[in-house]
């Protein structure tokens, strides 16, 4: 079975909106676009060439796909050259405007195309950026692993990775990394149901019985 894999750069404080630079993305006012630039070295650059090194199919919302198809189809190097001919799915109303090479739509049920295709032979499906997408994606339990490229920075604002409507799961550290910059590079699978415990080591004081029952 094919496997739906999210990969983003993301902030300290969540924020995934316009890594690469400060015309990528600035809607809402957002000011710190290519926030990542800086950060890059040799090994946050292998953590890169290493996720595009095996066979994938791209899996993109719209805005990403505008973003994209606007500037990879322009450029020569080693990303070009594996974005251009990979298999493009997007999630769009827009179905006859998607020109850039190997581009179909995702249809108008997104959540059931996707079960689908995951059940269907092929390379692993591979989402950059697209955040409206990963948080529909992770409210329908279908991601199964996410790999982060953890940023030393706060943006205070902007779009985040992670929303309220998000399927509860626990997922298990299978692979991390740090760069000399400290970007931390961490990828996680699914590990099953969220399990809870309590630390308390004796039965509750009145005082915070009272505490429960007023916080209900």
């Amino acid at each position: 079975m094919r496997k739906i894999i999210a990969a983003t750069f993301v902030s300290l404080d969540g924020v995934m909106q316009a890594p690469g630079g400060p015309e990528e993305d600035p809607v809402g006012g957002f000011k710190f676009g290519g926030w990542t630039f800086h950060y890059f070295d040799e090994v946050a650059g292998a953590a890169v060439d290493e996720l595009f090194s095996k066979p994938f199919a791209l899996l993109l919302g719209r805005r990403t796909y505008d973003i994209f198809a606007a500037y990879w189809p322009y450029q020569k190097d080693p990303i070009a050259d594996v974005f251009n001919p990979a298999t493009k799915y997007v999630a769009t109303h827009r179905p006859d405007t998607l020109t850039w090479q190997n581009t179909q739509s995702l249809g108008p049920d997104v959540v059931a195309r996707l079960r689908q295709l995951k059940q269907e032979d092929g390379p692993d499906l591979l989402i950059q950026g697209s955040g409206n997408l990963i948080q529909t994606l992770l409210a329908n339990g279908l991601i199964d692993e996410i790999r982060l490229m953890i940023f030393p920075l706060l943006l205070g604002k902007g779009k985040r990775l992670f929303g309220d409507s998000a399927m509860p799961a626990a997922f298990k550290l299978i692979k991390s990394q740090a760069s000399s910059t400290g970007v931390i590079m961490a990828t996680y699978e699914r590990g099953g149901e969220i399990r809870t415990g309590s630390f308390a080591q004796q039965e509750p004081s009145e005082a915070e019985l009272e505490r429960r029952r007023n916080w209900k």
